[in-house]
Order: C-alpha cells, then sequence, then structure tokens
C-alpha cells in the first residue's frame, strides 16, 4: 500500500471515530438546545455565524493558495522553502485580522436595523457576534500555520484537538443549557473553547516541525520572492465569495426574506444533511492532499486513473445520500423534534437536488484546486452576479424554496458545465467529450438506482411514525435495495470503478488469482 494511501486511511479513520462521536450529541444537544434556550436564539447563532462568515472569505482564498504552494516542497522536503512560505502567510493574516476586526465593529454598528424584529434583545446579540469574532480573531493571529497539517496529509492532528475540545464543549453546554438556561453561558463556553482550541493545536504543531521557525516580519520581506501566493491569493478569494453565497449563505436568507424562526427549522434539516455528509467527506477530503502529491510527481496516466476513481466515488456517495435524505429525514424529524418542525416536501426535493450537485462535482473542484486551476475568476463574478440577483428574486417571491432553486440553476450552469471544461481544457488537456462520456454513466446510473430502489420502497409496509425501532428497519431496508441496485450498475457502467475495487484488499487477491469476479 502506497505512502499516500496510507496517509489518506489514517486521517480517515480519525475523522469518522470523531464524526461517530460528535454525531451523536450534535442531534441529542439539537433537541436540548431548542428546548432550553428556544428556536430564536438557535436561529440567531446560526445567522451570525453567517455574518461573520462573510468576513473571513479573505483567509480563505489565502489558506487555498498557501496549501497549493506548500505540495512540491513538502514533497522535496525543503524546510527553508516552507518555513519562508508560511511565514508570508502569518504576515498576511496579521493584516487579515485587523481588517476583520475593523469590518466587524462596523457591521455591528447596524444590528439594531438588522435585528430589529428580534426579541431576544440587542444584547445577547453583541455578546454573541463579538464571542464569535474575538475567538476566530484568535485564530488568526496563533494558529495560522494549520494549512501545513492539511497539505502533509496530517490532518487528522487537527480533527483530534479541534474535535476533541469541541466535544467537551458541547457537553459543557448542555449541561449549563439544562441547569440554568442561561444564553450568555452558552456563549461564553463557545468563545472559551475556540480560544483553547487554537492554543493547543499550536503547540502539537511546535512538537510535530520543531525546525518550523516563522517569522511573521521576516513574512513582510519575503513576499515579494513569492508573488504567486499574492496571484493565487486574488483569484480564490473571488472563487469563495462565490462559494460562500452559494453554500453558506442560506440561513442569512432565510433570515431576511422569511424569519430567523424558520432559520432554526431549516437548521433542523442541514444539521442532518451535514452530518450525514460529513461522514463521507471524512473520507473523500482526506485524499485532497494525496491528490496534491500525485499531481506533483506529473504522472498524466495515473492522475486520468485516478480522477475517474474519485468522480464514481463521488455520484456513488452523492446518490447515497440524496436516496436516503429524501426517503428518511421527514419520519426522523418528526420522531426527533415533533411533526411541527417539517417543512414542505417541495422544499426537501431541492434540497436533495442541490445536495446531488454539490457533493458529484467535488472530484471536479478538487483536481481543479489541486492544481492551481483558478485564472477564470470570469466565471466566478459571473456566477457571483447571476446567484445575488436569483437569490434575491427567488427568496423574495418563494421564500426558502426559491433560495434553493437560485442556487441549483446557477450551480448547474457553472459546476457542471463550466468547471469540467476548465478542468479537462487547462488541466488535462483532454478532449471536453472524454469528460462527458464518462460523467453521463454516472449521472444515469444514480437516476436509474433512485427510481428502480424508490419502487422497491413503496412496496414495503412499515409504519415509520411508531418509534425509532420501525424507522431504523425501514431505513435498513432502503439502503439494501439502493446499495444493491446503484453497487451493480456502477460496477456495469461508470469508468474508474474497477480500478478502485483493485485498491481493496480483497478485490486485489481475487484479481491475483485469477478468481471470477
Amino acid at each position: 500500500m502506497g505512502e499516500r494511501v496510507k496517509k489518506s486511511l489514517k486521517n480517515a479513520e480519525v475523522n469518522l471515530v470523531f464524526y461517530f462521536l460528535s454525531l451523536f450529541l450534535a442531534f441529542f444537544s439539537r433537541k436540548i438546545f431548542l428546548d432550553c434556550l428556544g428556536a430564536d436564539f438557535i436561529g440567531l447563532t446560526g445567522t451570525l455565524t453567517n455574518i461573520l462568515g462573510y468576513l473571513n472569505l479573505a483567509e480563505l482564498g489565502i489558506s487555498g493558495s498557501i496549501g497549493y504552494l506548500l505540495y512540491k516542497p513538502l514533497q522535496q522536503k525543503n524546510h527553508q522553502e516552507i518555513t519562508e512560505i508560511l511565514s508570508v502567510f502569518g504576515y498576511f493574516y496579521n493584516w487579515i485580522g485587523s481588517i476583520i476586526l475593523i469590518a466587524g465593529v462596523a457591521i455591528s454598528l447596524f444590528f439594531p436595523l438588522i435585528f430589529d424584529n428580534v426579541t431576544l434583545g440587542l444584547g445577547i446579540v453583541y455578546f454573541s457576534f463579538y464571542s464569535i469574532l474575538g475567538s476566530s480573531l484568535i485564530g488568526y493571529f496563533i494558529n495560522y500555520r494549520q494549512i501545513l497539517l492539511s497539505a502533509d496529509q496530517k490532518n487528522y492532528l487537527v480533527a483530534v484537538y479541534f474535535q476533541s475540545a469541541g466535544l467537551v464543549k458541547t457537553v459543557i453546554q448542555l449541561f449549563l443549557a439544562y441547569t440554568y438556561k442561561n444564553l450568555y453561558l452558552w456563549v461564553s463556553i463557545e468563545f472559551v473553547f475556540g480560544i483553547l482550541g487554537c492554543i493547543i493545536l499550536n503547540w502539537k504543531i511546535n512538537k510535530e516541525y520543531p525546525w518550523l521557525k516563522t517569522d511573521k516580519a521576516q513574512g513582510k520581506l519575503l513576499w515579494k520572492k513569492y508573488p504567486s501566493i499574492l496571484t493565487y491569493t486574488r483569484q480564490i478569494f473571488i472563487h469563495k465569495i462565490k462559494d460562500f453565497l452559494l453554500y453558506k449563505s442560506d440561513e442569512l436568507f432565510i433570515f431576511l426574506f422569511v424569519s430567523l424562526k424558520m432559520v432554526a427549522f431549516y437548521g433542523n434539516y442541514t444539521i442532518i444533511t451535514t452530518k450525514i455528509g460529513q461522514l463521507f467527506s471524512s473520507v473523500l477530503g482526506s485524499m485532497e492532499a494525496s491528490i496534491g502529491n500525485l499531481i506533483a510527481e506529473g504522472n498524466k496516466q495515473n492522475i486520468m486513473k485516478v480522477f475517474w476513481e474519485v468522480n464514481t466515488i463521488r455520484h456513488f456517495v452523492a446518490g447515497f445520500l440524496c436516496f436516503s435524505i429524501y426517503h428518511f429525514i421527514e419520519p426522523f424529524i418528526c420522531l426527533w423534534l415533533g411533526a411541527e418542525y417539517l417543512l414542505s416536501r417541495n422544499i426537501l426535493i431541492l434540497l436533495v437536488i442541490s445536495i446531488y450537485i454539490g457533493t458529484s462535482r467535488g472530484s471536479v473542484d478538487m483536481f481543479n484546486a489541486t492544481q492551481g486551476l483558478f485564472a477564470d475568476t470570469w466565471s466566478a463574478w459571473t456566477e457571483l452576479f447571476l446567484s445575488i440577483v436569483m437569490t434575491l428574486i427567488g427568496g423574495y417571491m418563494w421564500g426558502i424554496a426559491g433560495i434553493l432553486l437560485s442556487k441549483i440553476i446557477i450551480t448547474s450552469l457553472i459546476g457542471l458545465l463550466w468547471k469540467p471544461y476548465y478542468l479537462f481544457n487547462s488541466g488535462f488537456h483532454f478532449s471536453y467529450a472524454t469528460y462527458w462520456k464518462g460523467a453521463i454513466r454516472n449521472f444515469g446510473v444514480s437516476i436509474a438506482s433512485f427510481a428502480i430502489a424508490h419502487v422497491l420502497l413503496s412496496y414495503v409496509n412499515i409504519d415509520t411514525m411508531a418509534g425509532f425501532p420501525q424507522w431504523i428497519l425501514f431505513c435498513t431496508i432502503g439502503i439494501v435495495f439502493y446499495l444493491s441496485v446503484n453497487l451493480i450498475l456502477t460496477y456495469l457502467f461508470c469508468k474508474g470503478t474497477k480500478d478502485f475495487l483493485k485498491r481493496i484488499p480483497v478485490f486485489h487477491l481475487r484479481n491475483r488469482m485469477h478468481w471470477p469476479f
């Protein structure tokens, strides 16, 4: 087993352990927080986090560019170049932290207008916002070297320290919320653990890389030596604005066009879809640094082989997620929170389509990012403009459904049509038709699998509202139906399936012994 695969598996294993721990706490705590703190407060924290997310866009661009620039020096074990790049990174972070602080203060001046209908009071609004802002800023100044762990395929260390702190934080918040029902205590714990997580991880980085002696002041002098950092930063910054508006601002638009309470209702759905998605992204996301290392080697044939493996896996995961969410989420919410928290079926259908597009396109986005293909800024500006216009119109006319429909249309135009063309034309230097010859099979298999399994499941007569045992049985039967159909169709029709199976020891052994598959 190759070193890249070993590191990817280690990252995946650690992420999966913390996933299941956080999964239990997430659903258990959501119920307690809604009952003890109220839907308005939970909606408020989601909205404030989204507002702060707008301010953090600048950081996201620099992190992406640094990650791409570190793959080659890491492969060559060039410690001096790594230190210099991260010193430049630290210098940029100081500036960004200051800009975010000023912007945060400026935005908070408008809170009396933005939250004029909030019954909780402006005191908790300001306290929550500045607590979230403060813990974020601490990360800029003391934890900017975290990107090295991700680029070096040691992201499991981030999971161990950050997610351990997150689990302890949630337990403490649960106890305090249930005992005191005090909003200020809940926010205070959020702030304290945000700081502790950054400090502990920074300590671990020092132990992991004792040779890493970054100097922010030196970074100011070095940034001209690495002009590509500034170039990629400008390009990625634009793309990240677009990504945020498409994928991270739903709650903010729902607050603007519907209500703060509906932010919490929609959040009940997204916490489920996010947690289910994290189960797979824990594995799929661990591949990115390995792919970056693979691309740095420059073996075109191997790169294309891995691309089709990742693309097929992404479509398989996307189809499974959508089938499961469509059929199982509504009875789960009824059993978990109550039928009064259900949204309309139209919203569920649009949410499922949006999840499929966002998940399946991940392979193209990953290979674009690991090759530094960010120069198509025109597409980001186009997507950003159309996204704002259509979301404003859709949100005003149809509320949550209009917001989701706008996202689907825009993502389809740019994400499904342009991005693959850009990757194959500028990155792989292969015909665009080559992509669609493979991708159309994946789309067809997902649709066929969903339809066949849906028909089969319609004959299963189980009352999912009778309790969790009945719901679990229904889910198990549905998953068996879907996987049975999808695995067969994927093996027969999708590119990359056989290459991926060879990586699994039992199938690799069969292949070597010439056993029938």
